[in-house]
């Protein structure tokens, strides 16, 4: 497991923006593909599920970036 994480980090160490963003749509479309074969008496369940890991995993992102974002200094 520590070596799966190992390279994991490496992975990310050596991207760049745009193929995060690719993962995250990759990620994206794993996840709609995955919502789609729910049953429905289950959507509501999920959707409230999704709604609440969404909120808990954006808040820790963005509290970074708009601490880089306020950090940069312009140059």
């Amino acid at each position: 497991m520590k070596k799966l994480i190992r390279c994991a980090n490496q992975y990310i160490w050596e991207s760049d923006w745009k193929l995060i963003s690719l993962l995250k749509f990759c990620l994206l479309s794993l996840g709609i593909c995955i919502g789609l074969h729910v049953p429905s008496q289950r959507k509501k369940t999920v959707l409230c599920i999704a709604a609440a890991t969404f909120i808990v995993s954006y808040i820790p992102l963005m509290a970074k970036f708009i601490r880089i974002v306020c950090a940069d200094d312009g140059t």
